[in-house]
């Protein structure tokens, strides 16, 4: 009796717990097979009435594909990515340090992070010296006009304090960020015109100037700073800027394979070369050097702009030396241009199209600026707008490049993989497998009306819509 009596205690109170338990795990293995049907939406119009937001998802079915078709093939595998960001110029640096200290910590990690909040930047770009972008030109050794310094006595990082600072910062929340540097000029003492803007490196400062590479390398990473890779001049074709250098493609070949590489590989240098960093127009300046079997071993890649050519230039390289990497490194959005206009326009070129033609990085140009383009050298770009517009201590603006930027970096972190994804007539899109498996796609509307197509994976298919000049980000 008694143990009957304990019998039905037991199966009353503890079976209806089990039955919660059973309940629960079908529950998650529902939620589970669920979640793997479950597209995550996140949209961009080009109107500026939704901004990042994420949107209602939608799932896939088994149902036929009716109309126009975007289908993913992950059995097409193509380079895997560094990552997508900007270019931290001295003038981002000194407005964004304008900030009180609890904003500029907050947007750096909105920036720089990996939570909800954040679009997770994973790629800089940094000036070797002055940038257009900084308040005044300087280089890294500056000395009395007729002085020269072969040695490199005078070498000091000093005039990038605040930078180098801000560059710890950024680290301490992502370790893992990559940086590239380019030289908007050599010290004026080793130019044949002398000054800042133009002229040319003289051919007897070759070797000098590749041991000011070394010392910036070896400098930085003193600072706890890894450059992973340098490119011997930024727009080496456009000496019209404040700073520049003019550089041919023959005179980089030179310094590249009789100097830089050289002195690289003697001090154990592992930073990349990679060469041009100039616009697509004119990719016969990196299939030049590549050509050269000297050159071609020390250098990994080739760097692009798009402020004149097409975005195929990059795949023209590709096709030609596709062992050598592709990076896209800059493109500005302007103080005369519209959201919408660059939203879908840099969409379309520089996310997917770089994407597309096998660059590794996508960068959008500098972070951040004042309302009026500032700060900016005496001869510099007045017009280029920032990702962030900082006004005051307290308030900043999101701009057009900060959501062109976030729709890939939020939801593709280095070392994904680009994967086959096809077209239509007014839908550009790519696609790319995570390291932890996801599957993303990027579309674009060049459209100004919405768009339906069916979005196909693996014989499963989703109905889709975006509206007209839009971006969607999808996450599945």
């Amino acid at each position: 009796m008694k143990f009957h009596s304990l019998y039905s205690f037991f199966f009353r109170s503890i079976a209806p717990l089990c039955g919660v338990v059973l309940l629960s795990l079908s529950a998650c293995k529902s939620s589970s097979a669920n979640n793997r049907n479950e597209v995550q939406v996140w949209l961009t119009k080009g109107d500026e009435s939704i901004k990042l937001q994420q949107q209602p998802s939608i799932n896939f079915t088994n149902n036929p594909d009716n109309g126009q078709n975007i289908e993913i093939d992950d059995t097409q595998k193509f380079q895997y990515i560094d990552g997508f960001g900007y270019t931290l110029t001295g003038g981002s640096v000194e407005v964004i340090n304008r900030l009180s200290e609890a904003k500029r910590k907050a947007l750096l990690n909105e920036l720089f992070g990996n939570n909800t909040n954040s679009i997770s930047v994973s790629y800089l770009r940094l000036s070797v010296g002055a940038s257009d972008l900084d308040g005044e030109v300087f280089s890294y050794d500056d000395l009395p006009e007729g002085k020269t310094d072969i040695s490199l006595e005078y070498f000091s990082l000093a005039r990038d304090k605040d930078l180098i600072a801000m560059l710890k910062e950024i680290l301490a929340i992502n370790p893992k960020i990559k940086i590239i540097s380019a030289p908007w000029s050599a010290p004026v003492w080793m130019k044949d015109n002398g000054k800042s803007k133009g002229g040319s490196l003289k051919p007897e400062y070759y070797g000098v100037y590749a041991n000011y590479f070394v010392k910036y390398i070896q400098g930085m990473k003193k600072e706890g700073i890894n450059i992973d890779a340098i490119t011997p001049q930024n727009e080496p074709l456009h000496p019209g800027n404040n700073p520049s250098l003019y550089m041919a493609s023959d005179q980089q070949k030179d310094f590249i394979k009789n100097h830089l590489g050289p002195v690289f590989q003697s001090n154990g240098i592992k930073t990349k070369i990679v060469v041009y960093d100039h616009n697509c127009n004119k990719p016969e300046y990196a299939t030049n050097i590549l050509s050269d079997p000297e050159a071609y071993k020390y250098v990994d890649g080739s760097a692009f702009h798009l402020y004149e050519g097409d975005i195929s230039a990059l795949s023209t390289v590709h096709n030609a030396y596709p062992n050598k990497n592709l990076y896209f490194t800059e493109q500005w959005t302007g103080a005369k241009s519209n959201f919408n206009e660059d939203l879908n326009w840099h969409t379309k070129n520089v996310i997917i199209g770089s994407m597309r033609n096998w660059s590794k990085i996508a960068l959008e140009w500098n972070l951040a600026n004042d309302p009026q383009y500032k700060p900016h050298t005496d001869g510099g770009c007045t017009e280029c707008k920032g990702a962030i517009t900082i006004s005051d201590k307290e308030n900043f603006t999101r701009n057009v490049s900060y959501y062109i930027v976030a729709h890939a970096a939020k939801f593709i972190p280095a070392n994904s993989q680009r994967i086959g994804s096809s077209q239509t007539n007014n839908l550009s899109s790519v696609a790319f497998k995570t390291p932890k498996g996801k599957t993303v796609l990027i579309v674009q509307n060049n459209s100004k009306t919405e768009e339906v197509f069916t979005l196909k994976y693996n014989q499963k298919t989703a109905p889709v819509s975006i509206s007209g000049n839009s971006v969607a980000t999808y996450i599945f």
